[in-house]
Formats: C-alpha cells, sequence, structure tokens
C-alpha cells in the first residue's frame, strides 16, 4: 500500500469495534487519527461474536489477529439443530481439508470485549493515533477543507480535514447526513450473555465441551451456544419474535414470553434457558441498504451504514471489512473525498447483499409447520464440507481500489 505523502487529519467518531479499527487501519496507511467516543471510557458491551475467515483475514491485515487468537476459541464445526426435536439438521466441518483448501483464515468465536480490548491495545501502542473519551457530537460542520465537530456540553470544537461516522445503529451523524428516519425493529429480541463453562451440566456440557457453534432453530426463535474466552465462558443467545411489539414501548419481548416462546422446544435447549442472562433484553434492528455512505469529508462505517440482522453473524466482520477498505482508500487518494469515494464504490454492493440477505436466512431459521420440515430436508442431505453456500460470504474476491 503506499503512503499518501501528506498525513491527513481524520477524525473517527465512535469507539467501538468499527470505530477502533477504522482508526487502526487509517494510522496504518500514514495519517494521524483522533477517535472521539462519547462513554467515559472505551469499552463494549454483549457478550460472543463470530469472527468468519473474512473478518480474521481482515483482521491480520490490520495486524491484531494473533491478540485475537489469545482469547479466541476455533471452533471444529457449525451445527444446526432442530430446536423442537433436537436432531440435527446439518453441520459444516472448519477442520476439513475441503475448509482450509476454500479459506485462508480461521473461523473463530471470542468474546466481543476481547475483540475490543485488542483493538484499542493497537490504538493506544500507534503513535498516530489519539483517544478521547466523553466528547458526544452534537453537529458536524464541513466546507471544501475541512470538518468541524461540535460536541455537547462545550464550546470546544474539533477540526480535522475528514471524518469517518462509526457511531452505530443511531448514528446521529447519518441522521444529519442522510435523514432516514429510525432504524427498522425486526419485532425479535435477543436475551444473551456468557457464564462460566463449568456451570454446563449434562447434555450442555457436552456441547461446551466440543466446542462447536450450536444453532437451535424453531419456529420464530432460535437459540444459539459456543465457547469464548479460550473455552472458560459459554456464550448463550436466545432470540424470539414477539406477538406485543408496538413502536411506542418496550413493554415487549419480555422474560415471559421467552419462556412462552420456547416451552415447546426440546429438552437442551429448555435447559438452557434458566441459564441465559436475563438482566437486558436487546431488541433486533436493521436497515435498507442506501446506496452511498459517503457525504464529501465525512464517510460512514460499520451499522452506521449498514445496519444488518444477525442471521448471518456478519455485523462486526462487515465493520471490519469496512475498515481495511476504508484505509487502502487513504492510503492511496490525496484528497479525502476521493477517497471516500472509492471506500464506498468497493464496499457498497457488498455489504447491501448481506443485509438483505441477512434478514432472509432469519426467516429461513425461523420457518415452522411444512416449511421447517422442508427446510431440514434440504440441509440434511448436505455434507459438513459443502461450503457453497457460505464462500460468497466468507471469501469474497478482492476488490481493487481505483487508481488515483
Amino acid at each position: 500500500m503506499s503512503v499518501t505523502p501528506v498525513p491527513l487529519r481524520i477524525t473517527v467518531v465512535g469507539g467501538g469495534i468499527g470505530g477502533l479499527a477504522a482508526a487502526l487501519s487509517t494510522a496504518r496507511a500514514g495519517h494521524h487519527v483522533t477517535v472521539v467516543e462519547r462513554a467515559a471510557r472505551f469499552g463494549e458491551i454483549g457478550a460472543g461474536l463470530q469472527l468468519a475467515p473474512n473478518a480474521s483475514r481482515a483482521l491480520d491485515e490490520l495486524g491484531v489477529l494473533k491478540a485475537v487468537r489469545r482469547t479466541a476459541v476455533a471452533p471444529p464445526q457449525l451445527v444446526m439443530m432442530d430446536a423442537l426435536s433436537g436432531e440435527q439438521i446439518t453441520s459444516l466441518d472448519l477442520r476439513s481439508a475441503a475448509y482450509t483448501e476454500r479459506f485462508t483464515h480461521p473461523y473463530l468465536v471470542t468474546h466481543r470485549t476481547d475483540l475490543h480490548a485488542a483493538l484499542l491495545a493497537a490504538c493506544q501502542e500507534h503513535p498516530a493515533v489519539t483517544l478521547r473519551t466523553g466528547h458526544t457530537v452534537t453537529n458536524a460542520e464541513q466546507d471544501g477543507s475541512g470538518v468541524v465537530l461540535h460536541f455537547a456540553g462545550t464550546a470546544t470544537k474539533l477540526t480535522a480535514d475528514a471524518v469517518v461516522a462509526a457511531d452505530g445503529l443511531h448514528s446521529r451523524l447519518r441522521q444529519a447526513l442522510v435523514g432516514d428516519g429510525e432504524p427498522v425493529c425486526s419485532r425479535y429480541v435477543a436475551f444473551r450473555g456468557a457464564l462460566p463453562a463449568d456451570r454446563m451440566t449434562g447434555r450442555m456440557s457436552q456441547h461446551a465441551a466440543s466446542e462447536a457453534v450450536m444453532v437451535w432453530a424453531g419456529p420464530r426463535m432460535h437459540l444459539v451456544q459456543y465457547p469464548v474466552r479460550r473455552g472458560e465462558l459459554y456464550n448463550q443467545v436466545a432470540v424470539f419474535e414477539s406477538d406485543h411489539y408496538t413502536p411506542d414501548s418496550d413493554a415487549w419481548g419480555t422474560e415471559a414470553e421467552l419462556e412462552e416462546r420456547f416451552a415447546g422446544a426440546c429438552r437442551a435447549v429448555r435447559d438452557a434457558l434458566p441459564l441465559i442472562a436475563r438482566d437486558r433484553r436487546w431488541p433486533l434492528y436493521d436497515r435498507l441498504p442506501i446506496d452511498n455512505w459517503a457525504h464529501g469529508r465525512i464517510a460512514l462505517l460499520g451499522d452506521a451504514a449498514h445496519p444488518m440482522l444477525q442471521y448471518l453473524a456478519q455485523g462486526a466482520c462487515q465493520a471490519l471489512e469496512d475498515a481495511v477498505a476504508l484505509g487502502q482508500a487513504l492510503g492511496r487518494f490525496s484528497d479525502p473525498a476521493d477517497a471516500f469515494t472509492a471506500y464506498v464504490d468497493q464496499r457498497r454492493e457488498r455489504a447491501a447483499m448481506i443485509q438483505t440477505n441477512a434478514r432472509r436466512f432469519g426467516e429461513i431459521c425461523h420457518l415452522e409447520g411444512v416449511g421447517a420440515t422442508l427446510r431440514n430436508r434440504l440441509l440434511s442431505s448436505r455434507t459438513p464440507d459443502d461450503f457453497d453456500d457460505a464462500s460468497w460470504v466468507w471469501a469474497p474476491a478482492p476488490a481493487a481500489v481505483p487508481a488515483p
């Protein structure tokens, strides 16, 4: 990658996984980066996440894959089970010759805080990255020479040559630039958390010991399980559609609904429910794809650009891909507006495909009755080394950034 002769001053808004990855990629391209985070300290909330080989590849290009692998788990299989009958539907062998020949990087599962910590450490160690907390952006003004950011509770301003908005699902900068309203609620909600693996008993302990990613698919609900943090913790996510969703109320997707929706599940799934954290519910949102994430000297990244449902396990993965593409573009174009245009041109179509297909896969996962029976029959005919359907997501063809 060639480095721009004159380093730019780039501000990244948002210190989550996407924001830190963008900062690191931009700094590695030769620019000075300031990350502004509204929280009082840098950190992540949530539990586990899956890093398909496209994400591992991005982490490798960012120089942090080795650090992430110290705590991550490389599961031997992805297994899809029928949540009602308890029978296996299909599986993928992540240690087969077919996998290693087709994908150059590992499939990993990790705790969100562990991935965030690895990216944060890399940013802290990079001399061109400055980290600031307690800064809530309220407005951005740009002209042909730069961008001025305004912050809540202070008259202090920050001037940059360009700004990357990685401020998440409810991005303020997206609303200022795109103005497309609130994200779309899917009417599904998740309860999730990770607990010590030694609390697993019976069949659950067998699943934990296998280190496989288990997906229990059921009518309008599913359960995902896998180990994280060297196998010391077991991550569980229970997802279901609420019958009581109302857009102006939080009185839906309750614990009572959780129990009701999973009441007909098999014993293994029912045994898991009492061990799933109940302290917070997570409504699931996405948006329809948009054509342009770049507006002059301001570009969107991650959930601010393309929020997606989690059914392809690609939310964080796509933010990491964004970060790599952004750094590549900023390493080749001296004008940040040109770099942002090239970055969006490289990423737009792929991210949109994953956004829309994540919805479709959720529909397939949550089929009931005859639909579920047909799904199971079709998928059961697959072999564990058949990666044709996953390849377009996990091993995208590299897209070249146009020459300046």
